[in-house]
């Protein structure tokens, strides 16, 4: 599905209204258009097979890490927005890359993490939780399928089990609601995987496994904060959570990526995505 450009420019107040905007701004204008689509989908509701039917009609598989695909609105930011569909030059990484340097110059702009996050730490919950929050979606940069999976293993050396735990986990229990802490099933997902959608067995038991652990409320508590409203005005910076990340993450001596564990060539991946071989 190729983006029709003039359309875009329209809804985003014209071509000179954007010339105007830094790429951040253009960045929230595309985000708050995104979400306004998919109102309109929800209000459209399609099923899994009519979903299953427009594989063969995208440019790119969903699936793919955001790092790697061009044109598709994600928790990271908008990376392309014109028809030639082009991925960006990336800024180079120091030598000794920390988790900052990651977000600032891989994840940018990440707003759904640093959002959930904050809102977590504005509800006044422990700090593991608000890291938790701002982590739990790391590994859609290189995988979306699974990416709670990804996520918790590209984590693991660097944070502690209660953490990795519910970055895991978290991806399973945001199809089931909990009552008790008022988290329903989201509305977009109607859009986003159909609305006769049905988890596949292994997340079913994925759940019921966590459900029954004693740390299913930390992985439920980000998706309580996992903000699917994404609301384009509520900017938050990473240096916010300084702090947090320098009390909750063991960073390497050598950086993330050149540290030798079993995951570094995965942070080498995203630090270095053009590398041909």
């Amino acid at each position: 599905m190729k983006f029709n450009v003039e359309k875009i420019l329209s809804a985003l107040g014209g071509k000179e209204v954007v010339a105007k905007m830094d790429s951040e701004g253009r960045a929230e204008a595309l985000e708050v258009l995104r979400v306004q689509e998919l109102a309109e989908c929800i209000l459209h509701q399609k099923t899994v097979s009519q979903i299953d039917e427009e594989i063969s009609t995208r440019t790119f598989r969903k699936g793919v890490g955001t790092l790697y695909c061009v044109g598709a609105a994600t928790p990271f930011g908008v990376r392309q927005a014109n028809e030639d569909l082009f991925v960006q030059r990336l800024p180079k990484m120091p030598q000794k890359p920390g988790l900052i340097d990651y977000f600032k110059l891989r994840f940018f702009p990440a707003h759904h993490l640093l959002r959930s996050a904050d809102l977590a730490l504005k509800a006044g919950m422990d700090e593991e939780i608000v890291f938790a929050c701002l982590l739990h979606d790391l590994g859609q940069v290189i995988m979306k399928t699974d990416h709670g999976w990804w996520g918790a293993q590209l984590l693991e050396p660097y944070v502690s089990e209660k953490v990795s735990f519910a970055i895991r986990y978290h991806q399973a229990l945001r199809f089931f609601p909990d009552d008790s802490v008022n988290y329903e099933y989201p509305k977009d997902y109607n859009a986003i995987f159909g609305c006769d959608y049905e988890p596949p067995p292994y997340i079913m038991d994925a759940y019921q496994y966590c459900r029954n652990h004693r740390w299913y409320m930390a992985a439920r508590l980000i998706t309580v904060n996992d903000d699917y409203a994404f609301n384009p005005y509520h900017d938050v910076e990473i240096d916010k959570f300084t702090d947090i990340i320098g009390r909750n993450f063991n960073h390497p001596k050598e950086g993330l990526g050149f540290d030798n564990t079993s995951v570094a060539h995965m942070w080498r991946s995203i630090a270095m995505p053009d590398t041909p071989l």
